[in-house]
């Protein structure tokens, strides 16, 4: 049974956009420019590490159909 409580993935996935939004806005607000620029760079480097991490080869159609229901 699930929670009624439970946030979806959609909401889940807002909040974060809105909450990286604010800490971004806050740093050129308050002109820490250098600091946005590591964390950009950091995130990038994040990003390659998954991606490049990552089993695509397993990813079949199905999965991907099946997913997205």
């Amino acid at each position: 049974m699930a929670e009624k409580n439970k946030l979806s993935r959609r909401t889940v996935a807002l909040l974060w956009c809105v909450a990286i939004g604010v800490v971004i806005g806050v740093l050129i607000y308050f002109e820490q420019i250098a600091l946005l620029y590591v964390i950009a760079t950091i995130s990038i480097v994040a990003l390659l590490i998954i991606v490049g991490f990552s089993d695509l080869e397993k990813v079949g159609r199905e999965n991907i159909e099946n997913f997205t229901e």
